[in-house]
């Protein structure tokens, strides 16, 4: 980038700062961002303008427009902290990684809630199978003993004693 003359830095400066206020309102162009790039884009001037630059001796001297670049930033910083966000993506981003953690602690809790009931299904199981063997232990020593005699059974279809029906 060669010399400009003071006029078009400050016509520069101008559109610099006309889309700087747009992107920081949000009205940000298809595919852009809110950044310096896209700063750089919209005000029509090199994006390396907004950095240092050396001299030939190795010293650091400001880029022409890097005081806008700071102002840029430093109120992209205090929306951010403020609780607004210019750029819908990363909006986006920031309410799909707060839905990812919620998602991720409901599955957590949902596998610690399985784990439980499989554990209660093993003990459920394991009380039913003990129950049977006892039930049947019972019924080889009731036969053994031979003195339990089986109640007989009603007649199909009849009602108990002291039905309503």
């Amino acid at each position: 980038m060669g010399r400009i003359s003071e006029d078009t830095r400050t016509r520069n400066e101008e559109a610099i700062r006309a889309a700087m206020d747009r992107l920081l309102r949000g009205d940000l162009p298809s595919g852009g961002k809110c950044d310096l790039r896209t700063l750089a884009s919209e005000a029509e001037v090199p994006r390396t303008a907004f950095y240092a630059k050396k001299n030939r001796d190795g010293t650091a001297r400001p880029g022409p427009y890097q005081h806008l670049a700071q102002e840029f930033e430093r109120r992209l910083t205090a929306l951010r902290d403020a609780g607004s966000v210019p750029d819908p993506r990363a909006a986006q981003i920031e309410r799909l990684k707060e839905a990812n953690a919620a998602l991720k602690s409901r599955l957590d809790q949902r596998d610690a809630e399985l784990e439980t009931l499989k554990d209660f299904k093993r003990r459920a199981l394991s009380q039913i199978a003990a129950q049977h063997l006892e039930i049947e232990r019972l019924r080889e020593q009731a036969e053994a003993v031979g003195n339990v005699r089986r109640l007989p059974s009603g007649r199909a279809g009849t009602a108990p004693y002291g039905s309503c029906s």
